[in-house]
């Protein structure tokens, strides 16, 4: 495992507990949350067979398999999983949801598949510097026709540019830095990078077709906004709608906290002679 992946596997076993709790009673969050699955679940055919990547606690993966879907739940950090395995067990989803501790630049590694579709959320493919560091083992992976849906976070976000108002512009503006930015997280320090959805679709090649980009906490709070929805509901009500309305229109739909990019594998058929 190369440095920078250890960096990552400890600082993310260490937040584990402290994810969790942030979670909880996170209106905002959970709003987020149930737009990715809208996302994804329109476009998965009913049980599909899920990998999903930086799995983390397991949140999305129980949500899943409680809806019918099956998840190899993977992800860097032993502390995560560890968690996730837990909630697995005492909801008794064993059956539907597996976890492996496996880097996403490893999943040559994984013994698994293939799958109908490749889920990543919230960000944690935003620890590479080149998405195609994962894309390039998804052939391998994928069923034709499979689905890979990705929410990841973009180099403009107006929530952070907006600080600059407040006169933080180191904050403001971290996310326009070519090289990426500095994370810190639990005493370990690791690089942080931020991909427009045409970069990130150019990471994929031919052989995946773009199905959508949507835009998730454009103009409604993004996840750090633990209290706005509570505090100042209607204001909070007001900017969810306009995120409806315009998220997935351009140029909004890469201007979030996060956009949702799905793609679909579609590789060319090979005739053979009779």
């Amino acid at each position: 495992m190369s440095d920078h992946n250890l960096r990552v596997a400890r600082a993310f076993s260490r937040t584990a507990e402290r994810y969790d709790r942030f979670a909880q009673d996170h209106p905002n969050l959970s709003r987020m949350r149930a737009k990715v699955y809208d996302h994804l679940i329109d476009k998965l055919q009913p049980g599909a067979c899920i990998l999903e990547l930086n799995a983390g606690t397991g949140a999305d993966a129980i949500y899943l398999a409680q809806r019918g879907f099956s998840v190899h739940a993977t992800d860097i950090a032993p502390g995560m999983l560890g968690r996730a395995r837990a909630k697995v067990a005492r909801l008794g989803l064993e059956a539907r949801v597996t976890v492996q501790t496996c880097s996403f630049t490893s999943l040559e590694e994984l013994g698994a598949g293939p799958f109908e579709a490749v889920f990543s959320n919230l960000g944690g493919l935003n620890c590479l510097a080149d998405l195609r560091q994962v894309t390039r083992s998804l052939p391998d992976l994928l069923l034709p026709g499979g689905l890979v849906t990705w929410v990841l976070m973009p180099p403009v976000c107006l929530w952070e540019l907006a600080m600059a108002f407040t006169g933080d512009f180191r904050f403001a503006f971290r996310r326009l830095s070519r090289k990426g930015t500095l994370a810190h997280l639990e005493g370990e320090r690791f690089m942080v990078h931020y991909f427009t959805p045409r970069q990130a679709i150019a990471a994929f090649g031919p052989d995946f077709t773009p199905l959508s980009v949507e835009g998730l906490s454009v103009f409604a709070p993004p996840a750090e906004s633990k209290n706005l929805a509570k505090r100042r509901p209607r204001l909070y009500r007001l900017l969810c709608r306009m995120d409806d309305r315009l998220g997935s229109a351009y140029p909004f739909r890469g201007w979030g906290d996060f956009y949702i990019l799905s793609l679909r594998y579609s590789p060319p058929v090979t005739l053979t002679a009779a």
